[in-house]
């Protein structure tokens, strides 16, 4: 399903639908004079799916090197950080086979069991939040994901999304965060129960400084790069609506939201003075995934926000993979691009500028001025 979605020809995108606008100064005023990062910011670096390499059917189809360099070329972005993210796509277990639905499913079945010792790359590539609210979570049913919380466990990482675990609060510099994440897929969070995901939110919110989260939603391929407006389906299979979802989160509580499932990028917007990335697409995911095309984008996002959640500047990093070099660095910026473009297509209004240089500036509601906010020196 992935790499048919993935693989066909880029087609002309879908007519986005008409959505109500929010309610935005026309006419802006010169940007005022930049101010600097405060000396207490927080920073988020946040990436898409992460797969790096199935053990089954055999191990034809893990990476040479056990996995070792899979972040190599963004490992300076993600340990200069407080918080780095990343959704799992797949379960880290060592033995065992699929599960009995997956096999018997209508569309073939993409199955990803990662190593236990692959834990162990992400905690030195300095991941220390993950989602496992997806659909690859599931494919080596129970055994696969407690096999799963139990090596993250073993190793620092947090992490939430499955039913049992629904969100999960750790500290970082004394910095109180809270962390949800949700999918229309069994065993994890709904993203279909608005009401539900807002109390999870709200007592977060109600703990912590910070609330981070993120969803599983949307179509899955070229032609879902753009966020619709509306319930989105896909070969069956009712996947959310996650524009409703975001601003429902926001209005709940949430500072950050992190979506990912189409496994290409979408646009970015802001709300509330809160920053929502629709899809970071893919980021690390070794062969069984496609990458050609728009699929090989691989944005990395960096936020600064103060202790309250407010935003207060973020960069795209781009990155692009290619199965025979896996993640390299990318000098043509295309992931940044492309989101930029969408993000100019279906957000005209979203708060949000972003430059050549990949810096996200928020436009103010409140004083009809770009407030310009630059990244610390590293």
């Amino acid at each position: 399903m992935i790499l048919q979605a993935c693989e066909n020809p880029v087609q002309s995108n879908p007519p986005v639908a008409k959505h109500k606008k929010h309610q935005v100064a026309k006419e802006v005023s010169p940007p005022i004079k930049p101010r600097p990062l405060q000396h207490d910011s927080l920073c988020i670096a946040a990436v898409g799916d992460i797969m790096m390499g199935t053990s089954y059917p055999d191990s034809t189809t893990l990476p040479p090197d056990s996995g070792r360099n899979s972040f190599k070329a963004a490992l300076a972005e993600l340990k200069n950080t407080d918080v780095a993210f990343g959704n799992l796509e797949g379960a880290l277990v060592d033995t065992g086979g699929p599960a009995h639905f997956k096999l018997h499913q209508k569309s073939k079945a993409y199955l990803f069991r990662m190593p236990t010792r692959y834990g162990s790359v992400l905690k030195s590539a300095g991941f220390n939040l993950l989602s496992l609210a997806n659909n690859h979570i599931n494919d080596f049913d129970a055994h696969g994901r407690k096999s799963t919380t139990q090596t993250l466990d073993s190793l620092g990482i947090n992490y939430a999304g499955l039913q049992i675990k629904p969100s999960t609060v750790f500290e970082v510099n004394g910095v109180r965060y809270g962390f949800c994440s949700f999918a229309p897929n069994a065993n994890t969070v709904s993203i279909h129960d608005l009401k539900g995901a807002a109390r999870i939110i709200s007592d977060l919110k109600q703990r912590c400084d910070v609330v981070i989260v993120s969803f599983h939603g949307g179509g899955e391929g070229v032609d879902y790069e753009h966020v619709p407006f509306a319930v989105e389906s896909f070969i069956g299979e009712k996947r959310g609506d996650v524009y409703a979802f975001a601003h429902n989160a926001i209005d709940a509580g949430a500072d950050l939201i992190f979506g990912n499932g189409p496994h290409v990028n979408r646009a970015m917007e802001m709300y509330k003075n809160r920053l929502i990335a629709y899809s970071l697409g893919n980021f690390c995911t070794y062969k069984c995934v496609s990458v050609s095309g728009i699929c090989g984008m691989a944005p990395l996002l960096k936020v600064y926000v103060n202790k309250k959640g407010e935003f207060l500047g973020g960069r795209i990093i781009s990155f692009k993979q290619a199965h025979d070099k896996g993640l390299v660095k990318d000098t043509l910026n295309q992931a940044m691009r492309r989101i930029r473009m969408l993000t100019q297509t279906d957000f005209p209004d979203a708060g949000l500028s972003i430059a050549d240089s990949g810096e996200i500036t928020a436009v103010s509601r409140f004083d009809n001025s770009l407030t310009k906010v630059t990244e610390p020196n590293q």
